[in-house]
């Protein structure tokens, strides 16, 4: 059935007629997605796909996202030509793997056909061995050789993500060979910015933009007109890593090449875009343990990757819980210690969580390296000391006066501490992970959250049985 907040509106709610499909801020219309659903619901496949022809591809894949699971297959079916790599490109995983489910093998294999190599990869390397098996032997020789080498690349590397569709040409040509061959030859790719040039073992020596070979004159070699100085990409290359070359060097474009040094592919910049924002939608919700923190994630992934995360937690909650249970009997003589322990706690956790961020987002961006872990620490030293001072000024003045001057002498110290730790933590939990070659998203949250929490409650308790307002 459609969802029913789909269905539930307004009957008298008027067809605003050309432009209907979308809100004032550019989304799909409530009513136009029930006008889909009720068409998949009468099986009328050519009103289906009048009403979605009209849509970019970029709102095609929204349909996908907005309709049930049930809905996404038979969508799929009646629209199979509008499916271009656009729309692929635009979905999400988890839908993306709905569509491919619900579809038989040869329409997959339609679909395919139409992509470049770098989006027929995409849309079939989650699914398992018989269903690539069956997808690829529907696909022509050539396609299907040039998909199965792509996917014997590790997942999440420069062979995976390449586009093979490329136009590379020898060093011996002039502007006006090239210019000739580039009109007559119909195999060329659709869209491309620059032209590879390869020696004769098809290694690039150079690149000329597209731009520059239009101005310069035909009689001129492209090996006195072609940018020698290039970046290359090795095709075990992780994509993080292939983000970060191109968000350093500005390219629009860049050459993959083999172990050999041979040009295997290139990779684009709308490639690279999907991947940034992938890589830090992953590092944010590896920080707060939701798993992948899509709404089109299954029920079960989702419960198995927050829980274990939660189970973590509870462990590093007893920890502090203990140091509280020790210190039970001061926290009897005195009440507002227990008042007070939460602040110092959650002061500390978010000064830590602060610094957790900061020194997570510079390794991600290769900006914490080995030669300057130390500057970073002795910076984030300094922030801490300047916020505990500050803080503890606060919570001092107002523990003394509310309580007694003494205990806010004893809360603006252990602020001052576990501030320190806080930040301290934040810094070396995930460097230490990033030396063990371990993701430091993954777990930093739960050790620092640990530390800090634990050493609050630590110094605050301990500072109060030191300074005799309590006895243990």
């Amino acid at each position: 059935m459609a969802d029913t907040d789909l269905r539930e509106l307004d009957a008298d709610t008027p067809n605003q007629g050309e432009g209907a499909q979308f809100d004032e801020e550019n989304r799909l219309r409530p009513q136009f997605v029930r006008q889909v659903i009720d068409s998949l619901d009468d099986d009328n496949e050519d009103s289906t796909y009048d009403l979605v022809e009209p849509l970019h591809p970029a709102d095609i894949a929204d349909l996908f996202e907005l309709i049930e699971r049930e809905y996404r297959g038979p969508l799929a079916a009646a629209i199979t030509d509008l499916m271009s790599s656009e729309v692929i490109a635009e979905l999400n995983d988890y839908v993306r793997e709905d569509m491919v489910e619900a579809l038989p093998a040869a329409a997959i294999a339609g679909i395919v056909e139409q992509l470049d190599t770098d989006d027929a990869v995409q849309l079939i390397e989650d699914l398992n061995q018989a269903d690539q098996r069956a997808i690829l032997a529907e696909i022509e020789a050539e396609d299907r050789a040039a998909i199965e080498t792509a996917l014997a690349y590790p997942e999440e590397t420069a062979g995976r993500l390449m586009q093979r569709e490329l136009v590379a040409v020898p060093e011996s040509m002039t502007v006006g060979d090239l210019i000739d061959y580039l009109r007559k030859n119909d195999t060329l790719p659709t869209d491309f910015w620059e032209v590879f040039v390869v020696d004769h073992r098809y290694h690039p020596v150079g690149t000329c933009q597209l731009s520059w070979i239009m101005r310069t004159p035909r009689s001129v070699a492209l090996a006195d007109v072609m940018q020698r100085d290039q970046t290359l990409i090795p095709v075990d290359m992780d994509q993080e890593e292939v983000a970060l070359r191109f968000q350093k060097y500005a390219l629009i474009s860049a050459a993959v090449v083999d172990e050999n040094g041979r040009l295997v592919g290139q990779l684009t910049v709308d490639d690279i875009v999907h991947i940034i924002q992938e890589e830090a939608d992953e590092d944010v919700m590896l920080l707060s343990g939701a798993g992948d923190g899509d709404i089109n994630e299954p029920l079960r992934d989702a419960y198995s990757a927050r829980v274990r995360w939660l189970i973590a937690n509870l462990g590093t909650a007893v920890v502090a819980s203990s140091i509280i249970a020790f210190f039970g009997a001061a926290i009897e003589q005195l009440v507002a210690l227990a008042v007070l322990m939460p602040i110092v706690a959650s002061i500390g956790g978010n000064a830590g969580t602060q610094t957790m961020a900061v020194t997570v987002r510079a390794i991600a961006m290769n900006q914490l390296t080995e030669s300057n872990t130390g500057r970073l620490v002795l910076r984030e030293l300094k922030v801490a000391l300047m916020n505990g001072a500050t803080i503890a000024v606060l919570i001092g003045a107002a523990t003394a006066l509310i309580f007694t001057p003494p205990l806010g002498a004893v809360i603006a110290a252990a602020m001052v501490i576990n501030i320190i730790i806080s930040g301290m933590a934040g810094v070396l939990v995930p460097v230490a992970f990033d030396r063990m070659d371990q993701d430091p998203a993954v777990a930093s949250s739960v050790f620092v959250t640990m530390i800090t929490d634990s050493m609050g409650f630590f110094a605050f308790l301990g500072l109060a049985v030191a300074s005799g307002l309590v006895t243990m």
